[in-house]
């Protein structure tokens, strides 16, 4: 049984490449591409060093939370890594939707008891 070599066709490895520089090219024009470009690579919060074998892990986060406004400057971008972009917006959630530790220490609290008088029914039953 003979094994056939199987040449590779190089108009599809042509295009592979093709696609892939463009790709980057897009990736480069993007705010994320931008701030990768403005900022050194560590995040604004932990201060956590980032490579390129890691940079997934690095994110922009809008310091307005409007993803739509993207100025060239960078002013409404900050670096942050994926525990500390998530932590922001876990809290930027929390004083949104109004359930943040401090809208909890204004609810009201039980006065009632209901075993306030427990000791003297008890005492009367004997």
């Amino acid at each position: 049984m003979s094994l056939k070599k199987i040449q590779p066709d190089k108009d599809k490895l042509n295009q592979i490449v093709t696609d892939a520089r463009r790709n980057q090219e897009l990736r480069d024009q993007s705010y994320r591409g931008q701030a990768l470009k403005l900022y050194p690579w560590i995040c604004g919060r932990c201060t956590r060093e980032f490579t390129h074998s890691n940079l997934t892990e690095l994110t922009v986060h809008h310091k307005n939370h409007n993803h739509d406004e993207n100025p060239s400057d960078g002013s409404n971008w900050e670096l942050l890594c994926l525990y500390c972009h998530d932590n922001e917006h876990s809290r930027y959630e929390g004083t949104r939707f109004g359930n943040s530790q401090s809208n909890r220490t204004t609810t009201t609290i039980a006065t009632h008891n209901p075993f306030a008088d427990l000791k003297n029914l008890l005492v009367s039953k004997k």
